[in-house]
């Protein structure tokens, strides 16, 4: 076993964390039950890249009883815990990753993952995949094939499948009901507001909310701020879904305008230069701005850092940068994932459905990746199904089932 994290000792706080998601995971616990039994990883080496919290822990756990050997780090230099961390290495999985990692020490633990010769891949975001493509094109003879975790991760899938760079079949996790119709929109829509409120303190009600972008996980943030007594604007760059946050009953504005009236701004794009220096300059005193997409460039911090006169600390993980104009506006958790960077992430109960997801898909991959021409792929209707029936199980529901009349008035024509 080798690792390389910040703190050993604190493993015991990390399982402590640990422990609590598994009980409220249960789907999660029957999948590690089942792979217990009958060990379908045995020999086979897993590298993960996912944000290193502890319900991403519990999935390691859960492939590591199936008898994979477990290569971890994180998939975002902020949302690494370090007690989860140790935890798993107390627990014999090969780790590597801490809090608040430099560039260089983010690269190097991914590197340190790929180095193992992994066969089967759960990435989060595309790190993993992108680096064995582009610097261990040695190791990509041992891969099998993989999962995707988000909707950033499956853009730059879809981008190497499209130019014909991608040497190996990835499942897009990310596109499965069970996971973006919940995950998406009910567990980022939840997580980003928690880490809004126990890093600001302040109340979101009476306030002006912009949200950009109307996709699953725009539409949990924006339904969330409406819930907890905001006004909301939406801006969006598809007109399709600019008409559904209007039905929705949001404003919909250009960025530029929305800045002057927002008091919390989230970006939820998977896009680049969303909010800009145009944007800053319009915004009120005390504006607050933050991320929920994957990667940090969606609110533009370095053009912000270029024309601010003055910074300072405002509050814990709360950056201040006064513009040229004397106005201080403020970047949470340096336009990390607020959900993350400042926060747990997704509760327990989502990442349940959206990790099952990923055991169960990367057991598909591990049976059928070497056969596959098709190298993005859907994640079957039968794992989906099988995820919806057994989480309805876990909450003592019990739903309708078509008779054999019913199958048939639906499949045909003439009747």
């Amino acid at each position: 076993m080798t690792s390389e994290i910040r703190d050993a000792s604190l493993w015991e706080s990390g399982k402590i964390k640990i422990d609590w998601v598994k009980g409220n995971m249960p789907l999660l616990r029957s999948i590690e039950e089942e792979f217990e039994k009958t060990k379908p990883f045995a020999g086979v080496k897993v590298a993960l890249s996912v944000h290193l919290e502890a319900k991403t822990a519990y999935l390691c756990k859960v492939l590591a009883a199936g008898g994979a050997e477990m290569y971890v780090t994180g998939s975002n230099p902020l949302s690494t815990q370090d007690d989860v961390a140790a935890a798993l290495v107390h627990d014999g999985l090969n780790v590597f990753a801490w809090y608040d990692s430099t560039p260089e020490e983010y690269h190097r633990h991914i590197s340190r993952v790929i180095e193992a010769g992994p066969n089967i891949i759960i990435d989060d975001g595309g790190d993993l995949v992108n680096l064995i493509h582009t610097e261990y094109t040695d190791k990509i003879k041992d891969v099998i094939g993989g999962c995707e975790e988000t909707t950033t991760g499956i853009i730059r899938l879809i981008s190497m499948d499209k130019a014909g760079e991608l040497k190996f079949p990835m499942v897009l996790v990310n596109d499965a009901d069970c996971k973006h119709l919940f995950d998406n929109r009910y567990g980022t829509g939840q997580s980003v507001w928690d880490g809004i409120n126990r890093t600001t303190n302040l109340i979101v009600a009476g306030k002006n909310v912009v949200v950009a972008g109307y996709g699953w996980c725009g539409k949990g943030v924006a339904m969330r701020a409406k819930g907890l007594g905001a006004e909301v604007i939406v801006t969006e760059v598809n007109p399709i879904k600019a008409m559904e946050a209007v039905m929705d009953g949001f404003k919909v504005m250009k960025m530029e305008e929305a800045a002057k009236y927002g008091d919390f701004f989230v970006t939820v794009t998977g896009c680049k230069d969303v909010i800009t220096e145009k944007s800053f300059m319009n915004m009120k005193e005390g504006a607050i701005m933050c991320n929920a997409g994957h990667f940090d460039c969606e609110v533009d911090v370095a053009g912000l850092r270029k024309i601010a006169v003055d910074t300072k600390i405002a509050r814990n993980n709360i950056q201040g940068y006064k513009l040229p104009n004397g106005k201080w506006v403020y970047v949470i958790a340096e336009g990390r994932l607020v959900n993350l960077a400042a926060g747990d992430g997704h509760p327990a109960e989502i990442m349940d459905m959206s990790f099952a997801i990923q055991a169960l898909s990367a057991l598909y991959i591990l049976k059928n990746g070497k056969n596959m021409t098709q190298m993005t792929v859907n994640v079957p209707a039968e794992i989906d199904r099988e995820v919806a029936e057994r989480k309805l199980k876990f909450w003592n529901m019990e739903i309708d089932h078509l008779t054999d009349e019913q199958e048939k008035y639906l499949n045909s024509w003439g009747e």
